[in-house]
């Protein structure tokens, strides 16, 4: 018997009904080349992605027509094998009333949740006892507005992620300037609002991650282009802003958003990204006041880097450009946190988001079987 561990990579994109929207690839670490292995058409939009290691599943959003003709969500499952690489479509169901932009799976495997950026939207859907599709359970409508008069007139939730133990689920709306904290009531199906952080005018929180040593989290502001680092109290699950920082260099003067941001696996490092600079900024962790220092930017090899992650080692970070259509990988320095183009990338038609994960296989007398 031998075991073997193998690195797929799935990305969600901008996509037609009838073109391929979700793809996977192997992930060679020794040269960082990605290499095809499946693909999905069928679904229009599925712009991000959520992968379910232990149960080897993924999820999709997507976008559909209710039976009014009205652009609605739609939530996608597969299953995945990690054999050879592929994933076949499980069932797909509608959603929230208006087109999602990001979806998240509970620690539990019990629920997906999903954010309408244009509906101002949350969305909690129930998972079947096989991982499919389930029924949507509750949706919360945000009100109000921001401080920027065009980006900011109502309500724009971005993302939803979950505190380090599961207990407590973060939703950044970037219309409200607002860090809405929910928790999850399994008597009744319901999102239960839990407390809320507002951060700086004009600042426009988009996405979020936790410092591993779960005192920290750290949330990328697409509107103003800047990071701020806040305290996390764990029983409270309130946070406190400790300072904001620009994601630019002082002397960039061109139009900028940010999109993602993500932590290294030892919390010494923070990653974010420009679209406008197109690059990745590289900022330093004080662990001991979670406090940002600039270490460099690097070029993204491409215009408007929507996503990135990195590999479960850290040794790589795969960046999705997705106005010139390349996923391009680089080599991170684990002590310096710098970051160095492979020179390999692969062309995708406007990937939107890219998901690194190692799944597991097992070598019997009778060939390779999913562990």
């Amino acid at each position: 018997m031998t075991a073997q561990q193998k690195l797929l990579v799935f990305a969600g994109s901008y996509a037609e009904l009838e073109g391929s929207g979700v793809y996977a690839y192997t992930f060679n670490e020794e040269t960082g080349v990605l290499t095809l292995q499946d693909e999905f058409s069928g679904l229009k939009n599925p712009t991000f992605l959520n992968v379910d290691v232990k149960n080897r599943k993924l999820y999709s959003i997507g976008e559909t027509t209710s039976a009014t003709g009205a652009k609605v969500g739609e939530a996608a499952a597969f299953e995945i094998d990690p054999v050879k690489g592929t994933f076949t479509l499980l069932n797909r169901a509608e959603n929230v009333g208006a087109t999602t932009c990001h979806i998240q799976r509970d620690p539990s495997d019990r629920y997906l949740i999903v954010v309408s950026y244009h509906g101002g939207m949350v969305g909690l859907v129930s998972l079947t006892e096989d991982g499919r599709i389930g029924e949507l359970l509750d949706v919360k409508q945000h009100e109000g507005k921001g401080a920027h008069p065009e980006r900011q007139d109502r309500p724009h939730p971005h993302s939803s992620f979950f505190s380090p133990d599961g207990r407590f689920l973060f939703v950044q709306d970037l219309g409200l300037d607002l860090i809405r904290v929910y928790t999850i009531d399994d008597s009744k199906g319901q999102l239960v609002l839990h407390g809320e952080t507002k951060t700086h005018a004009g600042a426009g929180p988009r996405h979020l991650t936790f410092h591993p040593n779960g005192k920290f989290a750290f949330v990328i502001n697409e509107v103003d282009s800047s990071i701020t680092s806040f305290a996390y109290d764990v029983e409270a699950g309130k946070l406190t802003e400790l300072e904001s920082v620009p994601t630019l260099p002082s002397d960039f003067t061109g139009e900028n958003t940010t999109a993602e941001i993500a932590i290294s696996g030892d919390g010494a490092y923070v990653y974010g990204s420009n679209r406008g600079h197109d690059s990745i900024v590289v900022f330093a962790v004080d662990a001991a006041t979670g406090k940002l220092s600039l270490v460099e930017h690097v070029s993204a090899e491409g215009e408007h880097p929507r996503h990135f992650a990195l590999t479960p080692n850290g040794e790589h970070l795969l960046v999705a450009n997705r106005d010139t259509n390349n996923i391009v990988t680089f080599k991170v320095d684990k002590a310096s946190g710098r970051l160095t183009y492979t020179g390999q990338q692969v062309t995708v038609s406007k990937p939107v988001c890219v998901q690194p994960f190692l799944l597991f296989c097992i070598k019997f007398d009778r060939g390779w079987v999913a562990e």
